[in-house]
């Protein structure tokens, strides 16, 4: 029978199991269901509805087939894993992720096939092909997080504004949810709308600081309870902080002008020895397969992969400069 055919069949077979055993794990959303029409139509009390929203578990703030299932239960043992797809801000849950990289995985193995990839390589081709979707993830909660950060102080300028004019805290947040673009909008108007639920404002503040991982965001959180307490002119305090928060952006663009030149050596000297295997492969293929079928070329492949870590982990500590 072709090849083809054959790895075709056993990807489309695979992926098949794997997403009917995802949705076998999914729990029916019956009991959530139920708890959101009762806090709707007042069967719950306040506190009860306060202390959902708070720890995260709101009825109103997830999805109504959000139960955790058996993967969701078992990944709950190594933290909250959640947060991170809601810091990238995807509807994307732990089996839908794990389910996507499998198929991938697959279909890189797939491809290695077609193109007659050495059968010591096809592990290799899926694992690299698996790890895509949770690449993809952390490349967009960076994007996410960076775009926050970069929005912030404008957000604090426009609270200061509503402030002078005489305006409320809250109208202030509903300004940033209303005018600025996401996702700091999103985050803003999901602190303003649980303060209309009625949850004190000092908690919605400090679960932002969770969601959002931001150190000027704390900075801020921080001087608003403060004031709250003691007293003061908040929108001055709110000038300063947008004021630190534009001069370590500054701060920052210079030393990535300083530093691109490093940043620059280490991609290179990262990808150097995957482009040579490439080539070499290529053009001698013999030759270089003797790494993956000796043992003694076994332990070499697992030294220079460790080496690689360490010089990723010691080339990044001297470029990443804290401002």
């Amino acid at each position: 029978m072709n090849p083809v055919l054959i790895a075709a069949l056993a990807f489309i077979g695979v992926a098949a199991i794997v997403g009917g055993a995802a949705l076998l794990w999914r729990e029916k959303p019956v009991q959530k269901i139920e708890d959101r029409l009762d806090l709707l139509t007042g069967a719950n009390t306040p506190a009860a509805a306060k202390e959902g929203l708070t720890n995260g578990a709101s009825v109103l703030a997830q999805p109504l087939d959000d139960r955790p299932g058996i993967v969701e239960t078992f990944m709950e043992q190594f933290g909250n894993v959640n947060l991170l797809f809601e810091q990238a801000d995807t509807n994307l849950t732990i089996v839908k992720l794990l389910v996507i990289s499998a198929v991938t995985a697959l279909l890189g193995i797939s491809l290695g096939v077609v193109v007659h990839v050495h059968a010591a390589l096809l592990p290799l081709v899926g694992v690299l092909m698996g790890l895509l979707p949770p690449t993809w993830l952390l490349w967009r909660r960076k994007r996410r997080l960076k775009a926050f950060a970069s929005q912030l102080p404008d957000a604090l300028e426009m609270i200061s504004r509503t402030l002078r004019a005489g305006q409320s805290l809250g109208f202030g947040f509903n300004m940033v949810a209303t005018e600025m673009p996401l996702p700091i909008s999103k985050e803003f108007g999901r602190v303003f709308e649980e303060q209309n639920l009625g949850i004190p404002i000092d908690e919605t503040l400090r679960d932002m600081t969770e969601r959002i991982p931001n150190l000027d965001l704390k900075f801020f959180v921080t001087a608003l309870i403060l004031q709250r307490q003691t007293g003061g002119d908040l929108a001055e305090i709110l000038d300063k902080i947008g004021s630190l928060i534009r001069d370590r952006f500054r701060i920052w663009g210079q030393i990535q002008a300083l530093t691109g030149e490093g940043r620059l050596s280490g991609v290179v000297l990262l990808a150097l020895p995957f482009v040579l295997l490439i080539a070499v492969y290529q053009l001698n293929p013999d030759y270089i397969m003797v790494l993956f079928t000796d043992p003694l070329g076994t332990k070499m492949l697992a030294v220079g992969a460790l080496m690689q870590v360490v010089g990723a982990l010691v080339i990044r500590k001297i470029i990443n400069i804290k401002v």
